[in-house]
């Protein structure tokens, strides 16, 4: 029996697909700079000012869990926000992830200390932590939905990138801020001075607001919800139909483990008395190795247009492996400059690859109807795993965190499901957008029959 013709997809504005783009990058440079000072603030000052200083390694380990609560938070918002933004769009979504990453930042800054309030202080921190996991756990699956939804065809991976380099671009600007506040006196950086990055984050509500509401939705889901009506539970549906996809996101998820270890625990250790290395010249290995990736992802993105999303996530995934395992070894050493050209090689070059493809490489796995879902839901549960990434390497390592070698290892062992998932998924950077996680022609031709 023939297959029915697909209907096209509706045209977009002009220059919508670079509006979407723009919009995804700025978007998420706002909200992860807010997500990743809290990163360093957690590697450098928040054992002193929230935890018991008189026990210095559970301190840092305490601290750093607190990083990883807001992973653990976002399956619970990949949840709700993955369920509306496939009922309502992803528009919606992109906006009120990025008023709430503002609001919960700006009241860090506002936080009390250990020393004023006691016990209470760090359960403060850890409730505004946690909206910082539910707002993020949208953020990153509403803009690779909309950017690749927006896409021409034969360049989604490119557009889509732009969602990860505003990842690092928020992570590079945070690291420069904090470069900045480094420099202040000991006893100003622990009164006041931590507490300005947070307070900057009050802009972004208003900033992100602007943005991201000139944003059209998208072609595919306008057609979507029109033709056939928004899915009442993309959730049952998505398990239905694509709970092998869900579950190779989960398991592609675990390469962030390798950005975990590098943006905290690695900071954390060459911090630390057993290397002593300044918390100046660390971050500005951070901040160059982000600035390279800036340039490496949309050009690994690019080829991955060309050559396909499986070669070029499976070099990042295994070389991610191989190279941090050397750059934890040059931070051991004592070398700056071994450390610094090993930083930029592993985060910044080869770590981009798996970083920039995974946009869309997730994203094409599922239908429009249940795209947000399925990319929120998987990302975020394997990403609640790598948050908590660095509070493992704090234990492995030991008090003295001296066992660099042995969290080399268990950072590579987290990068072996990814390969396992990029090696059993299919290619799908020729795949039509309106076709995009179809299985085959029959089911295809089913759906249109239900859908017509």
């Amino acid at each position: 029996m023939p297959v029915p013709a697909t209907p096209a997809e509706p045209a977009a504005p002009p220059g919508q697909p670079g509006k979407a783009a723009a919009a995804a990058w700025i978007g998420s440079a706002l909200e992860y700079y807010d997500f990743f000072i809290y990163g360093s603030a957690a590697a450098l000052i928040f054992p002193k000012v929230f935890f018991d200083e008189s026990d210095p390694a559970n301190a840092t380990l305490l601290s750093l869990a607190t990083f990883g609560v807001a992973y653990a938070a976002r399956p619970v918002g990949a949840l709700f926000l993955g369920h509306f933004g496939d009922r309502v769009g992803r528009k919606k979504i992109m906006v009120f992830t990025l008023i709430l990453m503002g609001v919960s930042t700006f009241l860090i800054g506002c936080l009390p200390t250990r020393a004023q309030v006691g016990g209470l202080a760090p359960v403060l921190l850890v409730a505004c932590r946690v909206l910082q996991g539910i707002s993020a756990a949208g953020e990153q699956a509403s803009a690779n939905s909309m950017t690749l939804e927006h896409a021409p065809p034969r360049r989604r991976g490119f557009f889509t990138s732009f969602t990860l380099g505003g990842t690092q671009g928020g992570q590079l600007l945070a690291t420069l801020v904090f470069l900045v506040i480094a420099q202040l006196p000991e006893e100003q950086l622990l009164s006041w001075g931590w507490r300005v990055p947070f307070w900057l984050s009050i802009g972004v509500a208003v900033v992100g607001y602007v943005i991201r509401r000139r944003l059209a939705e998208t072609p595919a889901f306008t057609r979507q919800a029109a033709s056939a009506g928004a899915v009442r539970l993309p959730l049952v549906v998505l398990m239905r139909e694509h709970w092998a996809d869900v579950l190779r996101v989960v398991a592609g998820a675990l390469v962030a483990s390798v950005s975990t270890i590098f943006t905290v625990w690695a900071l954390a250790y060459a911090t630390s008395d057993a290397v002593g290395m300044s918390r100046s010249s660390m971050l500005w290995v951070g901040a160059l190795a982000n600035l390279v990736a800036l340039g490496a992802i949309p050009l690994w993105a690019t080829l991955s247009d060309r050559v396909g999303r499986r070669p070029v996530y499976l070099f990042g995934a295994v070389g991610s492996a191989v190279t941090m395992f050397l750059y934890l070894w040059a931070i051991s050493t004592g070398s700056y400059p071994l450390v610094l050209l090993l930083g930029i090689v592993s985060f910044g070059v080869v770590y981009s690859a798996a970083n920039g493809v995974w946009p869309s490489f997730y994203g094409e796995m599922f239908t429009t109807r249940v795209r947000l879902s399925g990319v929120a839901i998987g990302t975020q549960t394997g990403f609640a795993v790598a948050g908590f990434a660095a509070t493992f390497a704090a234990r492995i390592a030991g008090p003295d965190g001296r066992g660099w070698s042995a969290v080399g290892l268990f950072t590579a062992a987290l990068c072996l499901p990814p390969v396992i998932a990029a090696l059993t998924a299919r290619e799908s950077h020729q795949i039509p957008t309106e076709r995009l996680g179809e299985r085959t022609p029959e089911r295809a031709a089913r759906r249109e029959r239900v859908t017509a």
